[in-house]
């Protein structure tokens, strides 16, 4: 890998918005207006996924997941199954599946952060996730927001996280221009947190100095003594997250206790939830004494001379790698052992 110690930044190059787009400018607006009313940041801890960069494509990279693994062997296992899938159903030919089976046969035994394919790099990538708040409520989604009114799953929006392209090069709009910049010295401080995370932080504003902020993504929350509480994963959507929260109240995906609604509160829930329902992009609910609020989070990537950060020695897994496929061989013949 690239030694990055005396590496300058990119430039941050800001795009103003055209006066004659009525939507980039206000876009644009809401962007800064949201920033002073949300003015504090509150730090979630990293997300992982799996990138790639095909011939022709340097320095640029291509998210290929939604960037919403926990940890890296979560996003490792990711792409072993990406793979595998890919030898079964898409290899060009009998060296094209050699070639995939044998980067799986790697990622079934050791946790690397790369593997290749041919020409093909295939890298597990770190990001951070972040969500503004005024001190009382994070940030609500915003008005320009891609959103929508439908509760139909079938209408639901495609992902805006998978298939973006990862270019610390790439023109930006005022707002996201001056976040990026700003974001560039950010590392964690927390005597909360264990002296090893914070050096790693540390290292990586100097290994990695450039920043790319990937689209926002919105979330459940769920407000607690003194915090607030995650509730399911990332949505791609405003719409989606309140679809996740009408089902929780509802039990819809059997939530058990104490996360789901205890028994007698399922009819007061499922009440609330239709009302939910009936609202028009509704992004707060309270029930049964318990607050849940739609949010909007925000997630930044750090880039370095040889592309975005991988995870660091300090990220923590559960688990290790493992076989979670059957075998396969190079004519395509799957073995159950």
């Amino acid at each position: 890998m690239r030694d990055n110690a005396d590496r300058e930044p990119q430039r941050v190059t800001i795009r103003l918005p055209d006066p004659d787009d009525p939507v980039a400018r206000v876009t644009e607006t809401d962007a800064a207006q949201y920033a002073i009313r949300y003015p504090y940041m509150l730090v979630r801890g990293p997300l992982f996924g799996v990138a790639e960069q095909r011939p022709g494509e340097a320095p640029r990279w291509r998210l290929c997941s939604d960037m919403d693994s926990g940890m890296p062997q979560d996003a490792r296992d990711s792409l072993n199954s990406q793979l595998w899938f890919t030898a079964r159903d898409k290899a060009g030919d009998r060296e094209h599946r050699r070639r995939l089976l044998a980067a799986v046969a790697v990622l079934e035994r050791e946790p690397v952060d790369e593997v290749r394919v041919g020409e093909v790099r295939h890298r597990i990538v770190r990001a951070d996730e972040f969500t503004r708040t005024d001190g009382r409520r994070p940030e609500p989604p915003r008005p320009t927001d891609p959103d929508s009114d439908g509760w139909d799953r079938a209408d639901a929006a495609p992902s805006r996280t998978r298939g973006f392209v990862i270019d610390a090069g790439a023109a930006t709009g005022p707002a996201e221009g001056l976040l990026r910049m700003a974001l560039r010295d950010f590392a964690y401080t927390s005597p909360r947190l264990p002296r090893q995370v914070r050096g790693d932080s540390e290292a990586a504003v100097v290994s990695h100095p450039d920043v790319v902020m990937l689209p926002p993504a919105f979330r459940v929350l769920e407000q607690q003594e003194d915090a607030w509480e995650m509730l399911g994963c990332q949505h791609s959507t405003p719409q989606q997250a309140r679809q996740q929260l009408a089902d929780f109240l509802t039990n819809r995906h059997g939530f058990p206790p104490p996360m789901g609604p205890p028994e007698q509160d399922a009819a007061a829930c499922r009440r609330a939830a239709d009302d939910f329902r009936r609202r028009r992009r509704g992004d707060e609910l309270e029930v049964c004494g318990r607050r849940f609020v739609i949010v909007r989070v925000e997630r930044t990537m750090r880039i370095g001379a040889d592309g975005p950060e991988t995870p660091r020695s300090s990220d923590v897994d559960e688990y290790g790698p493992s076989k979670i496929h059957p075998t396969m061989d190079a004519d395509g013949t799957i073995t159950y052992d």
